[in-house]
């Protein structure tokens, strides 16, 4: 580590101190002030506005971040197509050069580039690290994965022997990007990653809030070889930037909200191109009877509250047996309580920060609506201003129901609602009862029961014994929801070859795709019969 708090604000929820000031932090060494400027100085802005980035566990601006124009977007996209006509030329094996030493880099780095990620976005110090190993991790498999995608495929022809027909992967050119605030760092770099290897060139959208840590990744790239320009970035709030950049793109990728990834992909229909959506979730956990208790609770509290709820896969609902409901309740609302609640670059804090005030603002509301029609707060329900300005306590609630903001929208916070069910089949009925359908999980001691249920679950996502992070880091399967939580998936070979364009070269050998000149048409006809017969044993696949 470089530096730690001054004073490391770590506390239960219970613990007095709502009406004291927030402690000061030190800024990690790292994250000097010639360091952040020239992070931004990647990005355009010629109309002068600028945005202010701040430290979320403070609230103080770091850096001055640079508003993109119209233009700018326009020639940013200018100069990535221009580069990726030079990197699509060099051979695969060479771009997979770049991505051998970007893995090093990239591990070698991961504490500065936790630095950037805990001051722009206010999660803890596990989160942060964790976040940093998400591209290393896609760097991995698509090392080994690509040669195989994107190798041309020869298979036979309409006629044997003498035609053939090549599948040829052509990369679609200049790829959008629109990443989220949650994790900056990994959606900024990782879905980057297999366009960039599959030929493509990249222009990122970052969140205003989390601009810092993608540049910084950008940066680790371009040292590691990749090609100037092929790597743009444009900031600004989303409906000032997005149409121009789904306008400009040749695909688009987002990962946010659905009301947004609604607007994006009927724009995207429009321009006829290509998009992939992951989208917001409302996701279920269902515990089954023969659960082990010490297991689950471990488990879930990480569901839950890992990087302060703000992760899209996150668990909002638990089903619990109602033969078990008060013994695993108690388990539960007891970790939570023991959550260390801090401010710090280092690995003291359990909790973060929310994001910004906005959002706590929010996440409160939630809580609030919810008590006012008729839910209960077993614990937490309060901001914590004296840790920090967007700080919230872990919150555990009962008596949600569908009428309440938190019963049926997604909240996005250190916030679950516990749920008794009497049968499987009504938990079932339960977890599949929302428009979303990003992430599930289930806990059983009993393997087949529990994968049983888990296939009942209408979600793109279902982890058994695990809340989320068993799917997310399975990178070699695709990722991604159903329903109202998105369209499309990233990871597996889904996640590279959407990238790319298919070309089917077709050669004829010889002129034998019609009657000879004079030939007598009837027998052409018998002739052409006679061989759709046959093609069915001699076909070349």
């Amino acid at each position: 580590m470089t530096t730690t708090a001054d004073r490391s604000a770590t506390a239960g929820p219970g613990a007095a101190g709502p009406g004291a000031p927030a402690p000061r932090l030190r800024r990690p060494a790292t994250l000097t002030d010639a360091f952040l400027r020239d992070l931004v100085a990647r990005v355009p802005g010629s109309g002068g506005q600028t945005w202010d980035l701040a430290e979320v566990y403070t609230g103080e601006t770091l850096v001055q971040l640079p508003q993109s124009t119209a233009a700018d977007i326009e020639r940013a996209f200018a100069a990535a197509r221009s580069a990726q006509q030079e990197w699509a030329s060099w051979p695969l094996r060479k771009r997979l050069k770049v991505f051998k030493k970007a893995h090093s880099l990239l591990v070698d780095n991961a504490q500065t580039t936790a630095d950037l990620i805990q001051a722009e976005s206010g999660k803890n110090r596990r989160m942060a690290i964790e976040e940093t190993c998400d591209p290393v991790m896609v760097i991995s498999h698509y090392l080994k994965r690509a040669p195989k995608l994107l190798k041309p495929v020869t298979r036979g022809g309409p006629v044997p022997v003498v035609s053939s027909s090549t599948e040829i992967r052509q990369p679609k050119g200049v790829v959008g990007i629109i990443a989220p605030w949650n994790f900056p760092f990994a959606t900024g770099l990782s879905d980057a990653i297999p366009a960039l290897m599959a030929g493509n060139a990249i222009v990122l959208k970052p969140d205003n809030k989390t601009a810092l840590s993608p540049l910084h990744g950008i940066a680790l790239l371009e040292r590691a070889g990749l090609p100037k320009g092929l790597f743009q970035v444009v900031c600004g709030e989303g409906p000032d930037v997005g149409p121009t950049l789904i306008d400009n793109a040749n695909y688009v990728m987002f990962t946010g909200s659905t009301a947004t990834g609604r607007v994006i992909g009927e724009r995207a229909g429009r321009n006829l191109i290509g998009c992939c959506l992951e989208l917001g979730g409302k996701n279920p956990m269902i515990v089954l009877d023969d659960v082990d208790p010490d297991e689950w609770v471990a488990g879930a509290l990480f569901g839950v509250f890992g990087n302060t709820g703000q992760i899209c896969m996150h668990i909002e609902r638990i089903y619990l047996p109602e033969s078990r409901y008060d013994e695993l309740k108690a388990r539960f609302v007891a970790a939570a309580e023991s959550l260390r609640i801090g401010a710090a670059y280092d690995f003291g804090p359990e909790l973060g920060s929310l994001i910004s005030v906005d959002h706590m603002q929010r996440v409160h509301s939630h809580v609030q609506d919810a008590v006012a029609k008729g839910a209960t707060i077993v614990t937490g329900g309060n901001p914590r201003p004296d840790i920090g300005p967007a700080f919230f306590e872990p919150t555990v609630l009962e008596g949600v129901t569908g009428d309440m903001l938190t019963g049926c929208t997604e909240t996005f916070g250190p916030v679950v609602a516990l749920h008794e069910y009497r049968t499987v089949d009504q938990a079932v009925a339960l977890a599949n009862d929302t428009d979303y359908g990003l992430n599930a999980s289930v806990w059983g001691a009993d393997l087949d029961r529990a994968v049983g249920v888990a296939r009942r679950i209408h979600a793109g996502n279902v982890n058994v014994n695990d809340s989320l992070a068993t799917a997310y880091a399975s990178k070699g399967t695709p990722s991604g929801g159903v329903k109202q939580s998105g369209v499309g998936a990233r990871h597996g070979d889904q996640g590279l070859l959407k990238y790319t364009d298919v070309q089917n070269l077709a050669v004829l050998k010889k002129q034998v795709m019609g009657a000879r000149p004079g030939q007598d048409y009837d027998e052409y006809v018998k002739g052409m019969l006679t061989g759709l017969k046959m093609m069915r044993r001699t076909r070349i696949r």
